[in-house]
């Protein structure tokens, strides 16, 4: 029976309902009448009580209508075969759906599904996909607060750190600020004391003036006496008297006391006086008291001749030039970087020394190398031609200072005396003296022939930086970290004057050809221009803030060379006080110098190169 019913066959009809149409019906228009309200109608009491009563019984019957439409709404329990339905379309099986509705729907025609079996699914299954969405959305809004969670603890970490940060830096400026205050008490109370000694000296200066001034008189009134005695003397022995004088006597003073004085008048002061001159007549005061050697070279005479001078008159080759100076040349020059370049006196040779501890001599401004000088422990500071161009000397970081010669291409002498590193080294016009500065504070004047030592400048209280002879004279300029500049006295070893004025350490000093003008520069990039006769700044200039390492004067006087830490070259006009910058190197620029007929320009720089403008 049941295979009979399984090979019976069946049909699908499809049929189409037609829609009803309005057209069987007849529709009519209604009209609405409008109110009508009796006059007749009398207005009494019992009317208005009638009329209110009905009003209120109208109110209450609307109450009770409008409670009774209020029903409760009830969830039916969902068949089997749409929470199948539900189930594939939320989980996305379209072919399951189709493949299900197809044999559901076959076995419903063939009659093969019992109506028992048919009915409502059973509610744990509902409820079970209720919990299931439930469950999907609190674990979506969970992972959303932990998201959020993550984000606020970063940033309540990134917070802690940022307050742990401040609060340290905060704690170093408080005790930086009381460090400060505590130093500033101090200088204030150091600073008190000085007015009461500046009075004091000043008292004591203008006794000492006075003093002078005094001593001053009864000198020229004693050579006045010497000289008249003299040409008395002299008038007695050509008219062959006889000049008679008590062998000793008894002089009063303006005090009452007396004192013996000698047959021409001379009281012990005078004899002393007189003494001190006979013994010093016809001798050189500048000879050192120390114990000659028997080479000892002698300082040449200032005869104030300077054979350059004219070349001062002539007009500067930058401001001649359309433009200024402009980058000619340029070659590296060591491994390393370049701290000093030398012009030869009279070749067009070039001397650079190097932080690769060597020298190198070259050809400009073809750059032919044209010597090697190796011999040094460490970086080569300085170099300086002999005036006569047959040596070398040179200055290192191993603190010794080498003369190299180069007719016999070696070192000949090592002088070992500086205890530091030797900064610059510079020769005297007559080639007998070289004069060195260091960093253990001191200059040193050698003597070439003796090989020794002559003099050592003690004075500054720093590392001295640059120093150098002014061009045909015994004097020499040195500069020093201590902010200062002093003019020495190479004879005698002894500082003449000192200029005052820089904030910040000297790094350079150098004269024009008149030497009436000096220029210095220092770390923060400030040049001032002092007056030599009056020692006194004359131009301060700020060409910082990077510090500016080099000065050199052209020929003319006009123009002021500075080698600045930012890799330019500025040139600056003493007339008008304009600055401009030569562009060319990629680093800083340490050393530069001028040609003897300003011509051209040579800088050399921690870019390893040597540059030649023109």
């Amino acid at each position: 029976m049941a295979a009979a019913t399984e090979n019976e066959k069946y049909y699908l009809e499809q049929e189409q309902i037609p829609a009803d149409e309005d057209s069987e019906y007849r529709y009519d228009t209604v009209t609405v009448e409008d109110e009508f309200i009796s006059e007749d109608i009398e207005e009494s009491l019992d009317s208005v009580v009638r009329t209110i009563r009905k009003s209120t019984e109208d109110a209450a019957a609307s109450l009770r209508r409008e409670t009774q439409l209020k029903s409760s709404v009830t969830t039916r329990p969902e068949v089997v075969d749409d929470f199948v339905r539900n189930f594939l379309v939320k989980m996305g099986m379209s072919k399951s759906l189709d493949t299900f509705q197809t044999e559901w729907y076959e076995m419903q025609q063939q009659g093969l599904l019992p109506e028992e079996q048919i009915g409502v699914a059973p509610d744990i299954y509902t409820k079970n996909a209720q919990m299931a969405h439930e469950l999907k959305n609190l674990r979506r809004e969970m992972n959303k607060y932990k998201e959020a969670t993550l984000k606020a603890k970063e940033a309540y970490v990134k917070l802690r750190k940022e307050r742990d940060y401040h609060r340290m830096h905060h704690k170093r400026v408080v005790q930086e600020k009381a460090r400060l205050i505590a130093e500033l008490k101090k200088l204030k109370d150091h600073y008190a004391d000085y007015e009461p000694t500046l009075q004091q000296l000043k008292q004591r200066y203008e006794v000492a003036m006075k003093e002078k001034m005094l001593t001053r008189l009864e000198r020229d009134r004693a050579v006045g006496q010497v000289h008249g005695l003299k040409s008395t003397l002299r008038n007695l022995d050509q008219t062959g008297g006889q000049f008679f004088m008590p062998e000793a006597n008894i002089h009063a003073c303006r005090t009452g006391a007396t004192v013996p004085v000698d047959k021409f008048g001379h009281g012990p002061t005078q004899r002393r006086m007189a003494e001190a001159r006979e013994k010093w007549e016809g001798k050189d005061i500048t000879e050192e008291a120390t114990p000659r050697h028997p080479n000892d070279s002698m300082f040449p005479v200032d005869n104030g001749v300077h054979p350059y001078l004219a070349q001062s008159r002539l007009p500067s080759g930058h401001l001649t030039r359309t433009g200024g100076f402009h980058l000619s040349h340029s070659y590296q020059a060591h491994s390393h970087a370049v701290s000093s370049v030398a012009l030869h006196p009279r070749k067009q040779i070039l001397s650079t020394t190097s932080d690769d501890c060597t020298w190198k001599m070259w050809a400009i401004p073809t750059g032919e190398i044209i010597m090697t000088g190796e011999g040094h422990t460490d970086w080569v500071c300085d170099s300086d031609f002999h005036p006569s161009g047959t040596k070398l000397a040179t200055t290192s970081g191993d603190t010794t200072v080498k003369i190299w010669d180069f007719a016999k291409a070696e070192c000949v002498h090592t002088f070992t005396e500086h205890t530091l590193a030797v900064w610059a080294c510079s020769w005297h016009t007559c080639g007998d003296f070289l004069a060195t500065c260091s960093m253990d504070n001191t200059g040193k004047i050698w003597d070439l022939n003796s090989q020794r030592c002559r003099w050592t400048l003690r004075g500054h209280t720093d590392s001295v930086n640059s120093i150098s002879f002014i061009p045909y004279s015994n004097t020499v300029i040195t500069c020093s970290a201590d902010k200062t500049v002093s003019l020495w006295d190479s004879r005698m070893g002894l500082c003449g004057q000192t200029f005052y004025g820089h904030m910040h350490s000297v790094n350079d000093v150098t004269l024009n050809q008149r030497c009436d003008t000096v220029a210095s520069c220092d770390s923060y990039g400030t040049v001032k221009l002092w007056d030599m006769r009056t020692g006194a700044p004359m131009v301060s200039t700020d060409c910082g803030p990077h510090p500016s390492n080099k000065v050199a004067f052209d020929p003319s006087g006009t123009v002021l060379a500075i080698a600045s830490n930012d890799s330019t070259v500025r040139m600056y006009e003493v007339g008008t006080g304009q600055v401009t910058s030569l562009a060319g190197h990629e680093d800083a620029v340490q050393c530069l110098v001028f040609d003897k007929s300003g011509d051209f320009l040579v800088s050399g720089g921690s870019d390893l190169t040597v540059r030649i403008w023109s």
